[in-house]
């Protein structure tokens, strides 16, 4: 018998290999247009200056005026006491060139009552200027009664 020989030829597959795609470079969104910028005047900080107290104040005005101090004195003392009373009272102040004053709110303690108060003072205002009557009224407020 005859010996066949077959050989048996191992098919060599090649695999491809795909090369990885390259990323794609960052493409950043176009930006919007720019809302118009809108400037906002923040408060400013207030430093306080030395405290003034009667005595320098009752001289500020013995200065301003003219007048002797033993005149003055009296009348500067008597204004503190109207003023403090008005405000006790919880009466809104209208004293230019001192500014408008009105009491926002208070607490009373123990040893006095404590009054937060708005203070709004006009640009303009430099205690220079002579006062006027017609300047003071406001529109919103009832005329003055008999009784004032």
């Amino acid at each position: 018998m005859a010996k066949s020989t077959s050989t048996t030829k191992k098919s060599k597959t090649t695999k491809t290999v795909r090369k990885k795609a390259a990323p794609k470079a960052y493409v950043a969104p176009k930006p919007e247009p720019a809302a118009s910028a809108t400037v906002i005047d923040a408060p400013k900080p207030v430093v306080l200056g030395p405290m003034m107290r009667k005595p320098e104040l009752i001289n500020a005005v013995v200065e301003k005026s003219g007048l002797k101090k033993k005149d003055v004195k009296p009348i500067v003392e008597a204004t503190l006491a109207v003023l403090g009373a008005a405000l006790q009272d919880n009466r809104e102040l209208n004293l230019q060139p001192l500014g408008k004053i009105k009491v926002n709110r208070e607490k009373v303690k123990p040893n006095g009552k404590v009054m937060i108060a708005r203070i709004r003072q006009s640009q303009g205002s430099t205690g220079a200027t002579p006062d006027s009557d017609s300047n003071d009224v406001d529109p919103d407020m009832a005329p003055p009664t008999a009784a004032e």
